[in-house]
């Protein structure tokens, strides 16, 4: 009796569960079969501003930027300036010892030592012909020719003695000129390196070499971006226009540029055609740049000012024809009409519209979620 019960009750379960797996097959096939509806976020245009823009990356460096070389070799005896300190032109930035080279020493020292016996020589003849002359022995010509040898041989001794100071010292004492052995600033501003020391040899710069450079001195109040632009966007634009220069290294502050330069010929750079720009910066006062900060230009097209605007992932574009989609009922169901709108400048977020809306029009935006 007890295990009829049992098969009894187990059937009955059985039975419920087969109904019940039936019957949620067929609700869910049901419910796949009831047509999807999209709901949709709702638009109203606004005024604001678009833009069209040209992005060019590069950095910011000094217009005048020089490089302080030595008019004579030989070893820096002294550095008096640093890197970051600000120089006038003419200040003396570091001294150098001259080094002469044995071969010149000697041969500058014999010229000395043959011009003095050269003097001494033709010194003696114009004191005899001077005697003679007084006493009416010679004529006035012959000692006038002696007077003027003799003439010649102290200048060329001091010329010989001149040039042995110069290959000695590096300068003549008689020499009104400054000293090459002072290596002064050419330009007012601030020296950014200084990459030699004290101790380290330095050469001039001659026919062969470009010579060891003392100093980097740059004028840092006038500043330009230098950049490259893409040749897809070179032909629209030009000297004159305005820049919005991104730097990083100043928390991303924006400083206002003018495009001064723009490259005649490309250059290819990883298969891509790319033109020089060169901006001038407008420094503020509150601001120090450093030389080198890497930074983002973006050149202003094209701009519309207090436009009607909605977003461009709102238009369909049909050829040369572009549609919205006007909301004429939102409950139960949202629907939407189809209209053709005039538009213009687009910044590839936002487009302006030139007829066709209002700012009071709801248009039909993005799928916010399907309902079943």
């Amino acid at each position: 009796m007890k295990n009829r019960i049992v098969k009894k009750i187990m059937r009955t379960l059985l039975l419920v569960i087969i109904f019940a797996a039936v019957g949620g097959t067929f609700y869910f096939l049901w419910q796949k079969a009831q047509p999807v509806i999209t709901v949709y976020e709702i638009v109203t245009p606004t005024i604001g501003n678009v833009e069209t823009k040209a992005v060019a990356t590069g950095n910011v460096e000094p217009r005048y930027e020089v490089a302080i070389k030595p008019q004579i070799s030989g070893i820096i005896a002294e550095l008096k300036k640093e890197a970051g300190q600000m120089v006038k032109q003419g200040e003396i930035i570091a001294t150098i010892k001259v080094i002469p080279e044995m071969v010149q020493l000697n041969s500058a020292e014999s010229r000395v030592n043959l011009a003095e016996i050269s003097l001494k020589q033709v010194e003696e003849v114009y004191k005899r012909d001077e005697q003679l002359y007084q006493q009416g022995v010679i004529a006035q010509e012959e000692f006038e020719a002696s007077k003027a040898n003799y003439q010649k041989a102290v200048e060329e001794r001091n010329t010989a003695q001149s040039e042995l100071e110069i290959v000695r010292d590096g300068i003549s004492k008689n020499s009104n000129v400054s000293s090459t052995t002072q290596i002064r600033s050419t330009i007012t501003g601030m020296i950014l390196d200084i990459p030699v020391k004290v101790g380290n040899s330095v050469i001039q710069a001659n026919n062969f070499n470009d010579g060891t450079t003392i100093a980097t001195v740059a004028d840092m109040n006038d500043m330009i971006f230098k950049g490259k632009v893409d040749e897809t966007e070179i032909g629209r634009i030009h000297e004159g226009m305005p820049i919005k220069l991104t730097i990083g290294a100043m928390e991303s502050r924006k400083l206002d540029a003018q495009l001064e330069y723009v490259s005649p010929k490309g250059v290819e750079e990883n298969g891509a055609i790319q033109f020089e720009i060169k901006a001038a910066l407008q420094v503020p006062e509150d601001a120090f740049i450093r030389a080198g900060y890497s930074a983002n230009a973006e050149i202003v097209l094209k701009r519309a000012d207090s436009v009607l605007t909605i977003p461009e992932s709102t238009v369909e574009f049909n050829g040369d024809s572009t549609f919205v989609y006007l909301l004429k009922q939102e409950k139960p169901e949202q629907v939407f009409e189809k209209k053709q709108i005039e538009i213009g400048l687009s910044d590839g977020i936002n487009i302006e519209v030139k007829s066709g809306l209002d700012k009071d029009t709801k248009i039909r935006g993005a799928a916010i979620q399907p309902e079943k």
